[in-house]
């Protein structure tokens, strides 16, 4: 039976170390709970691994910047010297692409930047200015310091808040808190 409290945003699980967080996400993973995520105060090799996280989606508009930019500046730069005000200076001929590189390269550049730091936003919902694990005091204490901690959301198919609270300590859990929405 599952615990669906409007209410209720999960249980947040307290370790000592990053080994035992790794280990406890493992086994969470492979319990089947898939509502979940970790906090450290610092990077830890093995964590996403653990987590069985996707691929990021930010490299694809990043490369998809970058294919615009070059493609329109080369584009651009074709329409301004052919069509709109072609130039004849010395019996040039009017598309001179090599004359055409360097800003379609600056082009390339600017909005694969653009494209990637917009993209980092909205992959990782940035600016959210409220989660509920800041509800807690401890983590709020100690997150950024010393804190290893994990949370299993409530509206996950396999919570239920005794069994799932009791699987956390077995998991080696310090601390266990439930977190409200």
């Amino acid at each position: 039976m599952t615990d669906k409290s409007s209410s209720r945003y999960g249980l947040l699980a307290k370790f000592e170390s990053p080994e035992i967080l790794i280990s406890a996400v493992r086994r969470v993973y492979d319990s089947g709970y898939r509502q979940f995520d970790a906090y450290a105060p610092y990077p830890v090799e093995g964590l996403s691994r653990a987590m069985r996280l996707k691929p990021s989606r930010l490299p694809y508009a990043v490369l998809a910047g970058a294919l615009i930019g070059g493609i329109g500046g080369f584009l651009m730069e074709t329409y301004a010297t052919v069509v709109d005000w072609p130039l004849n200076i010395g019996g040039r001929p009017l598309f001179s692409w090599p004359a055409y590189i360097p800003i379609a390269f600056e082009m390339t550049i600017l909005l694969a930047a653009i494209f990637g730091v917009v993209g980092l936003f909205v992959v990782t919902r940035f600016p959210q200015p409220y989660h509920p694990v800041f509800n807690s005091e401890d983590f709020v204490d100690h997150a950024s310091i010393d804190g290893f901690y994990l949370d299993i959301e409530a509206r996950d198919s396999h919570f239920d808040l005794a069994q799932t609270r009791s699987f956390l300590e077995g998991l080696g859990a310090v601390e266990i808190s439930e977190i409200e929405a």
